[in-house]
């Protein structure tokens, strides 16, 4: 069957960027896949191409949703944010004020920041658990919670890939009485019309893309017991995919989405906290988000990374030229960023994965592009 051409809008002068899309598929053998781009909270590029399926029968198109993985935790932050501006403390805020049984084993101290940060010291369990308790995420943020920190809590960051969304999303859930999808359902993407869910009604599976999987494990240097907890045990994810997994919330992992929706989203943070004229947080929150709370080398990632309250900063210049530019990437290839100065969003989006856990080069391709343009 031959391959679908690329489809959607590009305005004019961003014809580069449709030929870097294309690339993608030539090059890079791509599957499906979609990508947006907002300036000045227009859109100006919205492409899409190839197949949602693996065994190329079914076209994607501008219905087809896909899980972004941790690309989802940029979209979170914006949540916890928005609920942390209420708190007197924001995000200096201990957790165990909020949470007191996640003061277990010393974590008393642990603050809101430290912990959307990475630096809370539970990036996973080292001992065997039954998988499926990922499944059940108020179980498992009760079992996350009890955990002794694997470092001194604030001494360090660690990507906590998983454990990050039962977290924030308990924290969520305490703070708001809502649970943290249901909060972004009702109060953004329902009212700005946002294809996006954090917990995927049944009634939408059937608009999923398939994943096919990478062939290769991460990179991750050598083992060590915070990477191992991460991503080294068998019991380190659920098993992805299903409808309970689609169903559940997970903060951290399970958004479901097109390339739009994830730009329309991720334009908060080029707008200062403010999605579709719609403020989010005041000033003072985002700016609380964003900065960096941390910057160097990371327990868990075989590179260094700054982090501000959950959302990924520019320091590795995988976003682009702008050192101030924030975005996140997704296991196997998503990528949304924001850069503020420029007021510019991007967001892509795929169904076959890479081993590559920050900066897919496909991705990179494309935001390269659109600065090229500008």
């Amino acid at each position: 069957m031959p391959d679908l051409p690329v489809t959607g809008h590009t305005s004019a002068g961003f014809e580069p960027v449709r030929d870097a899309f294309a690339a993608n598929f030539r090059d890079d053998g791509e599957l499906g896949a979609g990508f947006a781009v907002m300036l000045d909270g227009e859109v100006i590029v919205d492409l899409l191409g190839g197949w949602a399926d693996r065994q190329k029968t079914r076209e994607w198109d501008a219905r087809t949703l896909v899980p972004v993985y941790s690309t989802t935790k940029g979209i979170s932050a914006l949540v916890l944010a928005a609920l942390v501006a209420d708190l007197q403390a924001g995000y200096e805020t201990r957790v165990a004020e909020i949470w007191p049984e996640f003061a277990a084993n010393g974590k008393d101290a642990v603050t809101i920041g430290e912990l959307a940060s990475h630096q809370a010291g539970l990036p996973g369990f080292m001992d065997e658990i039954d998988p499926d308790l990922w499944l059940d995420p108020p179980a498992c943020a009760a079992a996350i919670a009890a955990l002794a920190p694997l470092w001194p809590p604030g001494s360090a960051h660690g990507y906590h890939p998983l454990t990050w969304g039962y977290l924030v999303g308990e924290l969520a859930r305490r703070i708001s009485g809502m649970t943290l999808g249901t909060w972004l359902r009702d109060k953004v993407c329902a009212p700005k019309g946002i294809d996006f869910y954090i917990g995927l009604p049944a009634g939408e599976h059937a608009r999923c893309a398939d994943i096919r999987r990478p062939s290769a494990l991460p990179e991750l240097g050598d083992m060590t017991e915070p990477k191992r907890a991460a991503f080294g045990t068998k019991w380190s994810s659920p098993n992805r995919g299903g409808a309970i997994w689609r169903e559940i919330e997970i903060p951290s992992a399970n958004g479901h989405g097109t390339a739009a929706s994830i730009a329309a989203l991720y334009d908060a943070y080029a707008h200062g906290g403010t999605l579709a004229g719609m403020p989010l947080m005041p000033v003072q929150a985002f700016d609380a988000l964003t900065r960096a709370r941390v910057d160097g080398p990371d327990l868990v990632l075989n590179m260094s990374t700054s982090f501000g309250a959950g959302i990924m900063r520019n320091s590795h210049g995988l976003f682009g030229p702008n050192a101030e530019t924030v975005g996140h990437c997704g296991w196997g290839g998503s990528m949304a960023i924001a850069d503020r100065d420029r007021r510019l969003t991007c967001a892509y989006v795929m169904n076959r994965q890479s081993n590559v856990l920050v900066g897919d080069p496909r991705a990179v391709r494309l935001v390269n592009a659109v600065y090229g343009c500008l």
